[in-house]
């Protein structure tokens, strides 16, 4: 009985989530009795996988997304408390974020077995038409995939658990890690169902066929590279050539635009998690946690001002550009002289200074970021600058992307590139370009693979992703991936010149100081360990037990 209940508690999670202001998320009323007196019809069934899209990645999104996917791949420095361990690469199995991030991830699991588990069966007996069924069940196995993906490239070897109803009612909740060949496997066939069964346009917001496809380009793509596979490759090429040339998207033309909340669910997302303004959880917590200070974000949910991009990102975004100046700059990271008219604009807008003294004096309002930058992206300004539009608890309206069409571009040219040395294909430098040209630079003629990973750096720069490339890359080439993450000199800083009389606004007043003690990485750093607490309640989990292969039915 106990455990019957504490299954009924995880569905009643599911259907009782806070509606909200956004008709694309309002979902079941908290009065819906059962699950089975549900699913009678298709609105019904997409008012349930709407749920999907927001608050079951609140816990992965909130901050593992950017202090693993940014952090840990050098390009956001951090040293706050344990946020700071992934940067630095000092974590261990009790880290609070690293369990966040598995909680997180299988959080938004559970939210979608618990459709496919159950809306199959009672959508039938309740006359709803297969093809309904199955578009729902192709979000929710969407959804489902793009976490266990997320799992597989942070800690290789987990669990694949289908079904946890099967698992409580056989009382056999020890589960096994399966293979990381498992769980790709396992990944690929949920989004090929997707791909199959859902739509090729739908209502703003929601994964189509073409989202699925992308991912699966993505994922192919992986594979390939670990496992030196042409036939992957070649898998990761057509998929992301079918979704350029045939979805209707088209990225925009100013890559600023991709940032605004005006511009949710544009041209370009292929898949981004919807986020509503003012209620915590259920809003995206970026511009709080990156937000150099209040002055930007009109409250005092500002703690981004010890935050920014490395020096070794920077040097990146400059090398990158060859001599140009890169448009994408000023809106992933604000450095000295970067204005935004959109921001502080009852003062005529904001530009980005090293220090802003308090005119009434006694101090600063804004102190040196121990980088001289502070990260721009997803940090959109006050809600007086949005028209009113609420921001507060740690809430911004603003929604995340996961998967946008620029990353289908470049998966495109590294698809095609394979394991060659370089490539003059006239496709992919094409897509390769297009993003490039966005940018304000100029074309290539031949591309590398260290070109691709170089682009797609800036352009996904504290986007969350950065360590998915980083591992692809050490599967690429780990000696070379190994070398590259320690020629970062990640921990070095900015600091003032000692008895500098000058104007503390320039960056003639700062030298860089390297650290005291070299961040040094090796391949045992390249997976995340299971959280301890996990290994506690299951054994099985951990790190001496052999994870096996999952069988396919």
């Amino acid at each position: 009985m106990k455990n019957k209940f504490v299954y009924m508690l995880i569905c009643s999670l599911l259907f009782s989530t806070t509606a909200c202001d956004k008709e694309f998320l309002e979902i079941v009323p908290e009065d819906a009795p059962t699950v089975d007196g549900f699913y009678n019809s298709a609105s019904e069934i997409r008012a349930v996988t709407a749920t999907l899209y927001g608050r079951p990645w609140f816990e992965y999104n909130d901050k593992f997304s950017w202090a693993a996917g940014d952090g840990m791949a050098g390009d956001l420095f951090n040293d706050y408390q344990t946020e700071g361990q992934l940067f630095y690469l000092t974590y261990s199995d009790n880290n609070n974020i690293i369990s966040q991030g598995w909680r997180g991830l299988y959080n938004v699991i559970a939210y979608a077995n618990a459709i496919i588990n159950d809306m199959p069966r009672v959508a039938g007996q309740n006359g709803v038409p297969q093809e309904v069924i199955n578009a729902g069940l192709g979000e929710a196995r969407f959804i489902r995939a793009t976490a266990y993906y997320l799992l597989a490239e942070y800690w290789e070897e987990v669990p694949i658990i289908e079904n946890v109803a099967a698992l409580i009612e056989s009382n056999n909740i020890d589960v096994v890690k399966n293979t990381y060949s498992s769980v790709i496997e396992f990944v690929i066939r949920d989004l090929e169902f997707a791909a199959e069964h859902l739509p090729l346009v739908d209502e703003p917001g929601r994964v189509t066929t073409w989202a699925a496809q992308g991912m699966l380009a993505k994922v192919h793509l992986t594979r390939a590279q670990r496992e030196k596979s042409a036939e992957d490759f070649a898998k990761a090429a057509a998929y992301a050539k079918n979704v350029i040339e045939n979805s209707g998207l088209f990225l925009l033309e100013d890559y600023s635009d991709l940032f605004r909340i005006e511009n949710n669910n544009n041209p370009e997302s292929l898949f981004a998690l919807q986020w509503i303004g003012g209620a915590w959880g259920f809003g995206n917590s970026r511009q709080a946690v990156m937000g150099r200070s209040s002055l930007i974000t009109g409250n005092s949910e500002a703690w981004g001002g010890y935050k920014g991009v490395t020096i070794d990102y920077m040097d990146n975004v400059e090398e990158n550009a060859e001599g140009g100046e890169d448009l994408r700059q000023p809106w992933i990271y604000m450095e000295l002289g970067d204005f935004y008219p959109e921001i502080r604009k009852d003062a005529g807008g904001y530009t980005y200074n090293i220090v802003t003294p308090d005119p009434a004096g006694g101090g600063n309002l804004e102190n040196p970021s121990p980088l001289l930058n502070n990260v721009k992206k997803y940090v959109v300004g006050s809600s007086a600058d949005l028209g009113g539009i609420a921001i507060n608890n740690q809430a911004v309206p603003l929604n995340q992307y996961m998967l946008r069409l620029a990353d289908v571009y470049l998966i495109y040219a590294e698809a095609v590139l394979g394991m060659a040395e370089s490539t003059s294909d006239p496709l992919a430098l094409a897509y390769f370009n297009a993003v490039r040209e966005r940018a304000g630079l100029e074309p290539r003629t031949s591309i590398t693979y260290r070109d691709i990973f170089n682009e797609r750096r800036v352009e996904f720069g504290m986007e969350g992703i950065a360590w998915l490339d980083v591992k692809r890359y050490f599967y690429h080439d780990p000696a070379a991936a190994i070398a590259y993450l320690n020629a970062q000199d990640r921990a070095a800083i900015f600091e003032p010149i000692e008895g500098y009389e000058g104007d503390v606004n320039s960056w003639e007043a700062y030298e860089i100081v390297p650290p005291a003690t070299p961040v040094v990485i090796d391949e045992t750093d390249m997976v995340l360990p299971i959280p301890n607490g996990e290994i506690g309640q299951n054994p099985n989990l951990g790190p001496g037990v052999e994870a096996v292969e999952y069988i396919f039915e």
